[in-house]
């Protein structure tokens, strides 16, 4: 897997685009002219993974929710199959949906057309090919991850900061207004700050990804304030437990030292068992992030960033919760090892968040870490 995420989603027609106008939407709250559902896993991967760049709708979809089922496991293959399901509330038609990302993505399963690309989100002119009057909505997951990005300064401004100014150029050149739903971090957050962190709180980030995301938020809001974007920006809490293998996140730990027990593997966790973080299952983020697409901008207000909602939890609660699904052994396969330069970067954020905006738009957290760990076994263990 990539240590870079560069990633977008687009759809729909130019007929059929809201304005960025509130006040002149004819379409209700909720009812997006195309609007993308995607099995739990699909979208759970293109969240956890490291790059994933550009997915996109095309056609003349007039709107109507889309169910995003539990997809089914081919065990025999080993691979996740990924259904798409159109609730066709007023008989609306889907045209298409494209996937690129840094190597060209799997082929989805879905009752309208998929195309799969290879790009890069720093790739202005491979930008411009993917991204064209035809777009309505994209999700915007892109980013150099949070250590890999304090290691290396250039890959994280050429992804984090100049890949989103890439993006937000593109759209602002078309004139046509399309949904951006940008992924930004709680990393924002940090320094001398009071608890609990709201979404008023001044970001203070303390490391070069937290300041490379607050300046794509702040670039967000005066792209949707002049009208070449209808932009809404989530700051997610740390996605656990992630499919897949540990990546450059310093927050890769918290999730490995439940994924890998779970498969029967060894994990070391670099930091004490009273550690306290912020947590949303992949599952939740995909509901979050698709219920965000679909929110009028009306409802938004001046400043489009919020805070998703997440829980505060020890890692002593999270393998305590663990326990409670899956019993004791894995829990006896995590090996405790201080790591100083992991625990630099993750003391430094905040853990208390009041995410009352995001709530009273709709968005949810997990009922409690044995959810998460109960979702991981669902819908993400390796096939044996």
């Amino acid at each position: 897997m990539s240590a870079r995420r560069r990633s977008c989603w687009r759809s729909g027609s130019t007929a059929s685009r809201r304005c960025c106008n509130p006040k002149s939407r004819a379409e209700p709250a909720g009812s997006l002219p195309f609007q993308l559902g995607i099995g739990d896993g699909g979208v759970a991967r293109i969240v956890q993974a490291e790059h994933l760049p550009v997915l996109r709708l095309r056609g003349r979809h007039r709107g109507g929710r889309l169910r995003h089922p539990q997809p089914p496991v081919d065990r025999r293959a080993g691979i996740r199959r990924q259904h798409v399901e159109i609730a066709h509330e007023r008989r609306r038609a889907a045209g298409g949906l494209t996937l690129a990302d840094l190597a060209e993505p799997a082929p989805l399963e879905a009752p309208f057309p998929v195309t799969c690309r290879a790009a890069d989100i720093t790739d202005r002119a491979a930008l411009d090919a993917l991204v064209t009057p035809e777009t309505q909505v994209i999700f915007h997951l892109a980013a150099v991850v949070s250590a890999h990005a304090e290691a290396d300064f250039d890959a994280g401004m050429q992804v984090n900061l100049f890949g989103t100014l890439n993006l937000l150029e593109r759209c602002r050149a078309l004139g046509t207004c399309p949904v951006v739903v940008f992924t930004s971090s709680l990393a924002v957050f940090g320094g001398e700050v009071p608890d609990p962190v709201t979404d008023w709180t001044i970001p203070n980030p303390q490391t070069s990804y937290g300041a490379q995301k607050a300046i794509g938020e702040l670039l967000l809001n005066d792209y949707s304030r002049k009208g070449y974007v209808d932009g809404r920006g989530f700051r997610l809490p740390t996605i656990a437990v992630r499919p897949g293998k540990p990546n450059r996140a310093a927050s890769s730990f918290m999730s490995s030292i439940i994924r890998e027990p779970l498969n029967g593997e060894p994990a070391v966790c670099p930091v004490d068992p009273d550690f306290e973080h912020y947590y949303l299952s992949p599952r939740r983020c995909v509901e979050n992030l698709i219920k965000g697409a679909e929110l009028d901008a009306a409802a938004l207000g001046q400043q489009r960033c919020m805070i998703m909602p997440g829980q505060r939890l020890s890692i002593r609660q999270m393998i305590d919760a663990m326990t409670e699904v899956a019993g004791p052994a894995p829990a006896k396969l995590i090996r405790w090892e201080k790591q100083p330069e992991i625990e630099a970067i993750v003391k430094g954020w905040r853990y208390d968040y009041r995410p009352q905006k995001a709530l009273d738009l709709g968005l949810a957290a997990d009922a409690g870490f044995a959810e998460n760990v109960g979702f991981y076994l669902e819908d993400d263990t390796p096939a044996p």
